[in-house]
């Protein structure tokens, strides 16, 4: 049966007394009024360096001698003229409340940054900008048989499952059932499709394109007595390549009529050809359009979030703060929790991914996870940040995020930072909110529309949230869509010298900023 388809060493000398007064003599001492300017690690460094040049046998040395003096180097990095980094190791203790206390002032009281904030709110000129999806019209060829697949995670993961999942019927002319969600040990969210997107909606946008049902026809589940585990199962390796869908799933496709592909997260390699990226962006922009609740629980807030921002023109922020407790857990960072921090991390870590970080052999390293970029960042930083940005007071910032970890605690400077903060939280009432508060993919939801329409979004910590709103926010504003991504090293460094002149660290920030300006027109 043909199936049906629509896409295409030297010996030693003996030794000779060498003059009273040899050139090795004068220079040694002509290095020591040469390096005298410098600081100690860079002249200790210096004339061990030249030292070691003039006695050829330990020239072994010099590649030692090198990166030494390289590691001195990056522990004596100059902000200000006569700072420079402690004994303590960088990234070993997590210092940023040391930096508040020392910048607070200072920071309330500049008011240069009226000028740098006025910057983030003009217009940049919209580069050409070509959307992914163009329509088909017309029916389709009789199809090869239905695919069920099961998405795993939490709600983008889930999103990513289903734009591949789309992708690949389409590719293979295959009729896809409605995605079932698997319940998630960290999220515990039971919702269905349904739920949280629009199931009328999302059918017939792709209606010329794919085929979808909410069921798979009774007289193909009698062969299965109607248990969908009696279907057969792909276990498909993670980024497969588009080909194995055709060379290895299609012929059992044709032959069962019906098959299941679980878990199927990640189970599409980005290296598609065109028309199979065409129908990810087609069912990622237009067909996943939130239920009807969730939507108009989101225009809400973002109508709110444009009242609270009348002073800025009705333009806000969003931040995408990931300070969960299993967030923290998995990162092994380590804040200033003292005990009581060290006790919920084990337990978190326990409860969501049980021996993982208990193995024989596996040691956490709080200092180094921090140097490279994978703490997440606190309330207290975030804000920080954005001070040093230029954002000031009086800002409108919607706060996108779950439960935040001692929020109490951690949340007191950022707001004494942004006073004009919100959250879903705050903007809602809790009978508001009562119908999404037990789901906490609806909650994401609710937060993820508030942070399309937002004038600049900031990410803190990467994911698939955020992934999703670049491009989104890409496509929705004709590929002009101001985002800021900032780089964790670096703010490492910063965050870590409680020394640091405000002028030079609001400069590294402005940087930073500008920086991610430039990657918003990609």
């Amino acid at each position: 049966m043909h199936p049906k388809t629509r896409l295409p060493i030297t010996k030693p000398n003996s030794p000779s007394p060498s003059p009273p007064a040899s050139p090795r003599t004068r220079h040694t001492r002509s290095n020591k009024t040469r390096f005298t300017h410098l600081s100690f690690p860079h002249r200790f460094s210096s004339i061990l360096l030249s030292t070691l040049l003039h006695r050829q046998r330990l020239l072994l040395f010099v590649p030692f001698i090198y990166f030494f003096g390289m590691f001195l180097h990056f522990n004596t990095l100059h902000f200000d003229d006569d700072v420079v980094f402690g004994a303590m190791t960088v990234g070993s203790v997590y210092r940023s409340p040391e930096l508040y206390l020392k910048l607070r002032l200072i920071m309330d009281a500049d008011n240069s940054s009226a000028d740098a904030i006025s910057t983030v709110w003009k217009h940049a000129k919209v580069a050409d900008w070509k959307p992914c999806i163009n329509k088909s019209s017309g029916g389709l060829p009789e199809s090869n048989g239905y695919i069920y697949v099961e998405a795993n995670g939490g709600l983008n993961q889930q999103r990513t499952s289903i734009c591949n999942a789309v992708a690949v019927a389409g590719y293979l002319n295959a009729t896809l059932v409605i995605p079932n969600f698997h319940f998630h040990s960290i999220w515990r969210d039971p919702s269905k499709f349904s739920d949280i997107y629009d199931e009328e909606f999302f059918t017939k946008t792709l209606e010329n394109d794919v085929r979808v049902v909410n069921a798979i026809p009774g007289y193909l589940m009698e062969r299965f007595d109607h248990n969908m585990s009696n279907v057969f199962n792909f276990r498909i390796k993670a980024w497969a390549p588009i080909r194995y869908y055709k060379d290895t799933v299609l012929p059992r496709l044709l032959e069962e009529k019906v098959i299941r592909i679980s878990p199927f997260a990640n189970r599409l390699s980005f290296d598609a050809p065109p028309e199979v990226q065409r129908l990810r962006c087609l069912a990622n922009y237009e067909a996943l359009r939130f239920s009807d609740p969730i939507f108009r629980m989101g225009e809400t807030l973002v109508s709110r979030m444009k009242e609270r921002s009348v002073n800025n023109g009705g333009k806000y922020i969003s931040v995408h703060l990931r300070f969960e407790e299993d967030m923290i857990a998995f990162s092994c960072c380590v804040y200033d929790g003292g005990r009581k921090e060290l006790e919920d991390m084990i337990d978190a870590r326990e409860r969501g991914w049980k021996g993982k970080f208990t193995k024989p052999g596996r040691i956490l390293q709080p200092g180094v996870n921090r140097v490279n970029g994978k703490c997440p960042l606190t309330p207290l930083e975030v804000g920080l940040m954005l001070r040093g940005m230029g954002f000031d007071r009086s800002t409108s910032i919607y706060l996108a995020s779950g439960q935040i970890y001692n929020s109490e605690r951690y949340m007191t400077p950022l707001l004494e930072m942004f006073p004009l903060l919100q959250t879903k939280e705050m903007l809602a009432s809790a009978e508001e909110l009562a119908p999404f508060k037990s789901y906490s993919s609806r909650m994401a939801a609710i937060d993820y529309t508030v942070c399309l329409h937002s004038e600049v979004f900031v990410t803190t910590q990467g994911g698939n949230f955020p992934h999703f709103l670049l491009g989104h926010r890409r496509y929705l504003y004709n590929g002009h869509a101001k985002t800021i991504r900032p780089d964790k090293r670096k703010l490492t460094l910063y965050f870590d010298n409680p020394n640091i002149g405000w002028r030079t660290f609001q400069r590294h920030m402005l940087g930073m900023r500008t920086h991610s300006d430039s990657k918003g027109f990609v």
